[in-house]
């Protein structure tokens, strides 16, 4: 018994991933063809085709008055689309806003949402029916054009694809997600989607560019400007491709040199409200300097966006910026995927025109086919009347000796030879019927009908002329429907360059790079309340640069390790005055004994001139600028501005010379080494070099090391400073100009004992002091031009105690205005 029962047991062991697998399998196959995806043929999605069908179906038509939508929502649901009413309300709304599609097919009395992402008034309040143009939509399927399958609980037949008298996939696009597979199909302009059907069907074989004179592109219901005409040509071609979606703006001119940006025209899609906040955030957040206001000023009239701009403003600048950072310019992605033939394919212009024109001569023959039969059915009915009306004493004496109406139609057809369907239609005629007006309206009828048939079965016969129908049909509907394009087509995408001056409010700040690494720009009001000493550094920090800049200013920072650092004024971290700062490493990678000699501010990075840079084993070159000019990775890294052949080796010398300065040949470089060597020769004998170049040798150091490269010229007076505390002011023509890496001249005169060692030196100028820190941190300023001028044999004159005060260590410049050249 037991076994019997095992037998006939319907339990089945299957494994999770096969059970899993054939469930979504069928899942997927659903929503992809029953919910997701719009068909190729009438570009419909099922739960669109069966509202717009129901509601044909109950009357609700442009020309008769307007219903509630909750009734053909309720229709819907009970009759065709078990689903959840919500979807279908959500569906119904959007096919009745004209911001979404390109020919709205419903039209919908009440709140029906928003370009502001307003959600629609309930299906209870609004009011709703098709639209004139929904009528072509559905316009012969009452002719057995389209097959009807049954509906979910098999009472009722619906459509699996409307007659579509016009190509409503391109002209009011798609868009949908389903397992596996998106749709992404752009509006069209309905008159250039006919143009180019009625193009192919004289042209079978036209290739993408001869349809393309006629789809020049997608035709947003928004309008808008699409840039990029090979994204369009690659997704009208593939199926996939991407423009630039851009608002028409305009900038007005205001009173007071003040500017304001309209916005008319937004991209398709977008959030208008999300997109007014966007941009008033920006201003609140100061993103972006220069805007005063953001209006949305958007009526019955049409849309419009004011952003009102400050007194001196950049309208363009601002307008670039606003088109790279909100929505007021977005990239659109065509993914053009639709059911073709029961299977989601991605498709291409001539694939979707193609289709749509097979399904119009299916529909057309199809339509035609039933009205030839209907004509042929009628015309046997007609003639089969005018034949009883010619015998019809006769034919009225055998009906009144028949028993019943059945009986006369046996008898109609036994005596005079009439069909079945002629003797029904002979017994079911009125007596009105019987004068002789009418026997010629039938006549007349009866010609008709003959020239009909005979026209339905040449159109059956020839494909021309069923395409000359077609066309004529697809004309009347341009003709009724047209409409002006509204998105532009442009064939470039404008590469948007923002200024920093858009980001940026110009001001004026102190910047200090320390030796030690650390930066920080304060402003005009911090520094002057805190004094210039209180800078916040440590007491074995030196200043290596302080100066007034403005923010739009740029910085360069050398290392004695051959990198640079580059950092806009406007992204130094802002400090008060006696703060410390930020230290380079926090942002990029420094070693730990790495030390800043030098940097130099540029108001722009258009500079053409070259950077000389010198290390202390001898080897000197000149840069470009822009061989130094920033890379993206700036932030978080530093750049190599020269390299160092040996780990002991450090960067001496940096400089910066103008282009005029680099042309001239009175220039010469003056190397000084430690031991009291200098060689002097013409600047044009240093090479220029890449940045990550080591350069040449400046001179002839053998056991020596560099102290000092000046650039100086014939006329020049250097100061010297020796370990021991003494300074020398010396004549540059001191030292004959010879050629580079030469051993050079002596330059101080040798002693046997504690002989004097170069430890620093500066081109002087006139009225300018020196100000000399020791390695304790003492400060002694010179008066350079109150020490005699010698010759090159000269040690000079003590002037440093350096047992009490210390080494010089470092040397800057003193400028009348109270800041410090490096």
């Amino acid at each position: 018994m037991v076994e019997n029962q095992e037998e006939n047991s319907n339990v089945q062991e299957l494994s999770l991933e096969a059970v899993m697998g054939e469930r979504f399998g069928r899942y997927s196959k659903y929503i992809i063809q029953e919910r997701a995806l719009p068909d190729i043929r009438d570009g419909l999605k099922p739960v669109q085709r069966r509202i717009l069908y129901a509601m044909n179906q109950d009357g609700n038509t442009y020309d008769k008055a307007f219903r509630k939508s909750a009734k053909s929502v309720g229709n819907v649901m009970g009759n065709f689309h078990p689903h959840g009413d919500s979807s279908i309300y959500e569906a119904m709304v959007r096919l009745s806003q004209s911001w979404k599609l390109r020919e709205p097919l419903i039209e919908m009395h009440g709140n029906n949402g928003s370009m502001d992402g307003d959600p629609p008034a309930a299906m209870r309040y609004t009011e709703a029916r098709l639209s004139k143009i929904s009528g072509e939509m559905l316009r012969d399927i009452e002719k057995e054009t389209v097959e009807f399958v049954p509906n979910f609980d098999d009472t009722e037949n619906e459509p699996t694809v409307l007659p579509a008298r016009f190509p409503n996939l391109l002209v009011n696009g798609a868009t949908g997600i389903s397992a596996g597979y998106a749709t992404e199909i752009p509006p069209h302009n309905l008159h250039e989607a006919i143009q180019a059907v009625i193009y192919l069907m004289e042209h079978p074989k036209a290739k993408l560019d001869k349809l393309m004179e006629f789809v020049k592109g997608p035709d947003f219901p928004t309008g808008g400007i699409a840039q990029g005409i090979d994204g369009i040509v690659k997704a009208y071609t593939t199926g996939r491709g991407r423009v630039m979606l851009r608002s028409k703006t305009e900038i007005e001119q205001l009173k007071g040199n003040k500017e304001q940006i309209i916005v008319t025209e937004i991209p398709y899609e977008v959030n208008k409200a999300l997109l007014v906040k966007k941009i008033d955030e920006l201003r609140l957040l100061k993103k972006v300097e220069g805007i005063s206001e953001v209006r949305d000023e958007s009526d019955r009239e049409g849309l419009r966006i004011v952003i009102e701009l400050k007194r001196n403003a950049s309208g363009q600048g601002i307008l670039n910026y606003l088109f790279k950072n909100t929505d007021l310019q977005i990239s659109y992605n065509f993914n053009m995927v639709a059911i073709n033939n029961k299977r989601p394919e991605h498709v291409g212009l001539k694939a979707i025109l193609s289709a749509y024109l097979e399904h119009q001569r299916t529909v057309t023959t199809k339509r035609t086919q039933f009205d030839l039969r209907k004509a042929q059915e009628r015309k046997h009915i007609v003639s089969g009347l005018i034949k009883a009306l010619s015998i019809l004493d006769q034919v009225i004496k055998t009906i009144r000796a028949s028993k019943n109406k059945k009986d006369a139609k046996e008898n109609l057809v036994a005596q005079y030879d009439f069909t079945e369907a002629q003797a029904e239609a002979i017994v079911s005629l009125q007596l009105y019927r019987l004068t002789n007006t009418d026997v010629t309206a039938l006549q007349a009828e009866f010609e008709d009908l003959q020239q009909k048939v005979k026209n339905y079965q040449e159109i059956l016969a020839d494909p021309g002329k069923l395409d000359k129908v077609i066309k004529k049909e697809l004309r009347a509907i341009d003709k009724q429907y047209v409409s002006p394009r509204k998105t532009v087509i442009q064939d470039h995408v404008q590469q948007l360059k923002i200024e920093t001056e858009v980001l940026v409010a110009p001001e004026d700040v102190v910047v200090m790079v320390s030796r030690d690494g650390y930066l920080k720009r304060s402003s005009l009001r911090s520094f002057k309340a805190s004094g210039e000493a209180d800078n916040g550094l440590k007491s074995d920090d030196l200043v290596i640069f302080q100066s007034t800049v403005n923010t739009l200013d740029h910085l360069f920072i050398m290392t004695d390790k051959g990198n640079v650092i580059y950092r806009p004024v406007h992204e130094i971290p802002e400090y008060k005055w006696k703060d410390t700062g930020k230290h380079l490493s926090q942002t990029v990678s420094l070693d730990k004994d790495e030390k800043v000699i030098h940097a130099f501010s540029f108001h722009d990075l258009k500079q053409t001139g070259n950077f000389l840079f010198a290390s202390r084993e001898g080897f000197i070159k000149q840069t470009t600028f822009a061989d130094l000019r920033p890379g993206r990775t700036y932030r978080s890294r530093a750049a190599q501005c020269m390299k160092l052949k040996t780990n002991s080796d450090r960067l001496l010398t940096v400089a910066y010379l103008p282009e005029e300065d680099v042309k001239k040949d009175t220039l010469f470089i003056l190397a000084l080494t430690h031991g009291g060597y200098g060689l002097r020769y013409k600047l044009n004998e240093v090479p220029v070099n890449g940045a990550k170049a080591a350069g040449v040798k400046a001179i002839d150091l053998r056991e020596d090391v560099l102290a000092a490269v000046l650039i100086v010229d014939e006329k020049s007076q250097v100061g010297i400073l020796t370990q021991r505390g003494a300074f020398k002011r010396m004549k540059v023509s001191e030292i004959t100009a010879t050629a580079r890496a030469r051993r050079g001249v002596q330059i101080l005169r040798e002693l046997k004992r504690n002989p004097h060692r170069v430890i620093l030196s500066r081109v002087l100028k006139t009225g300018e002091n020196l100000s000399v820190i020791t390695d304790k941190m003492e400060t002694i300023v010179i008066n350079p031009f109150d020490h005699p001028n010698v010759d090159r044999y000269s040690n000079g004159s003590f002037i440093i105690d350096t047992d009490e005060l210390g080494v010089p260590l470092y040397i800057k410049m003193q400028i009348s205005d109270g800041e410090s050249e490096n």
